[in-house]
């Protein structure tokens, strides 16, 4: 496995959907990583699009809706940079346009969400992929090299944390039911990708967590149980700033991933009898990576990507909903 020079990929005009801070993120990845452009973004406020257009240098349209950004036919694939709650909602509206679809992280609030969304996509013919950018990072690449060398021998853990502290404010989609907030669908996630990734689906989840006094999931602690007293071990938090490393531990050794693991980082392989070796992959952009998987398999004519399938986006909205069916969170409208 190898993560791809970003600039290799061909160019795809993207439009964005939203223009908050995630989209901004996004849009300097494009801009200076890639030879894609974004040539459109869309706001439900005409101003809040014109601001963001100039502040990030896009040279195309802002519009004032999110129907007439999909409609946009200079527009090739849409970013949905919105919040969880309209996740499934805006990513419908852009396959029904015959858009390419990239959907920030989580996918949709659930797993019923995400079908809906990729019975359309398959339906339509068109690609679409959750933007899960640490799965395309060269850091990974490499940890799955190492996994399968056989170097830690068989392995037996995962463990992986995301925690991050946020004063509470009620307006705040991190803490509003109806945005779908709460610590999992938008930190919890990651540790959650990150052991499907390297072990898969598990066979039993289990799930302790606290909530705040809206009803959105403040601290979680999970274990995955799979076959072969195989574990992944994670937690997440709203309540504090955590290392948010990882490990991936085997009969053999095991490797530590620096924090945080989910963006470009470094980590160090420990064999046993063996002087640690370290490996650090730090870039700036790293989004630049899933932009160029997007532009690489809409060009071949495909409509998932390997790296993160459809079937593995259903699979960890399947354990995040037991993990928060566990804890207690229902989301307004679920």
């Amino acid at each position: 496995m190898s993560a791809p020079d970003p600039r290799d990929a061909p160019p795809l005009r993207w439009g964005v959907l939203g223009a908050g801070r995630i989209a901004a993120t996004f849009t300097a990845a494009v801009r200076t990583r890639t030879r894609s452009t974004v040539v459109a973004v869309g706001s439900r406020d005409a101003p809040k699009a014109e601001a963001f257009a100039v502040a990030q240098g896009v040279d195309g349209t802002a519009h004032g809706s999110y129907a007439g950004l999909v409609a946009d036919d200079s527009v090739d694939a849409v970013y949905v940079a919105s919040p969880h709650s309209e996740h499934r909602d805006h990513a419908l509206l852009a396959i029904d346009a015959g858009k390419h679809v990239l959907v920030e992280k989580a996918f949709t609030r659930n797993a019923v969400e995400a079908e809906e969304v990729l019975a359309a996509a398959r339906e339509a013919g068109v690609f679409v992929m959750e933007a899960m950018w640490t799965r395309h990072l060269p850091h990974v690449a490499a940890l799955h090299e190492v996994a399968a060398s056989g170097e830690l021998g068989e392995i037996v853990s995962v463990t992986a944390d995301h925690g991050q502290w946020f004063a509470y404010d009620r307006a705040s989609r991190l803490f509003a039911p109806e945005l779908a907030g709460g610590a999992m669908l938008d930190l919890g996630v990651y540790p959650v990708s990150f052991a499907h990734d390297f072990l898969g689906a598990p066979e039993e989840v289990t799930a302790r967590g606290s909530l705040t006094a809206d009803g959105v999931d403040a601290q979680v602690s999970v274990v995955l149980d799979y076959p072969g007293d195989v574990q992944a071990t994670l937690h997440t938090t709203l309540l504090a700033r955590t290392p948010t490393v990882a490990a991936i531990s085997g009969t053999e050794g095991y490797v530590a991933v620096e924090g945080p693991f989910y963006r470009p980082t470094s980590f160090t392989v420990h064999r046993r009898g063996a002087e640690p070796r370290r490996a650090a992959y730090v870039e700036e952009h790293g989004f630049a990576h899933e932009v160029a998987e997007v532009a690489r398999r809409v060009e071949a004519g495909e409509t998932e990507s390997p790296r993160m399938t459809w079937q593995g986006t259903l699979e960890v909205l399947r354990t995040i909903d037991e993990v928060r069916a566990q804890v207690g969170v229902r989301y307004p409208g679920e």
